[in-house]
């Protein structure tokens, strides 16, 4: 039987949820994910757990709080000047409790995310965290094929 190991290319369909059942991914109701273990497409608290299991296996697991996506940190969580946001981006951009704004790295190669959470006079708080750090996670995962 072939076994995942690091490394392996996987045919799989997998559904990772968050503690209130949601589903924040599900590929069980569409075409299966291919993807490459060790390439940062799944978190490494993952990917560990997928190590050894065969093809055909259907299982779940659950991931302690912070296991999958780390522990909150609280000094990602960042005041910015709504004049510098409006400099940046739209003048007349409004932005409210909940929003999710894009942000480019420092090379402008990439982005990401930042959540507001709080919207002050002249500033907003935004939580560079990810939405699942310190919560526990379920993810199922069903192998279909092991290159």
């Amino acid at each position: 039987m072939n076994l995942i190991q690091a490394g392996s290319f996987l045919t799989l369909h997998y559904r990772l949820s968050a503690p209130d059942g949601a589903d924040l991914v599900n590929t069980f109701d569409d075409k299966p994910a291919t993807l490459s273990l060790g390439t940062g497409e799944l978190a490494p608290a993952i990917e560990a757990r997928l190590i050894g299991l065969g093809e055909g296996v259907h299982t779940r697991f659950e991931l302690a709080p912070g296991e999958a996506f780390g522990e909150r940190n609280p000094e990602l969580l960042q005041r910015v000047k709504l004049s510098l946001m409006h400099q940046l981006g739209d003048p007349d951009e409004q932005y409210n409790v909940g929003d999710v704004v894009q942000f480019p790295t420092p090379d402008g190669q990439g982005s990401y995310a930042g959540l507001v959470r709080e919207v002050g006079a002249d500033w907003l708080l935004f939580d560079f965290n990810h939405p699942l750090a310190g919560q526990p996670v379920n993810f199922e995962v069903q192998v279909i094929g092991i290159l």
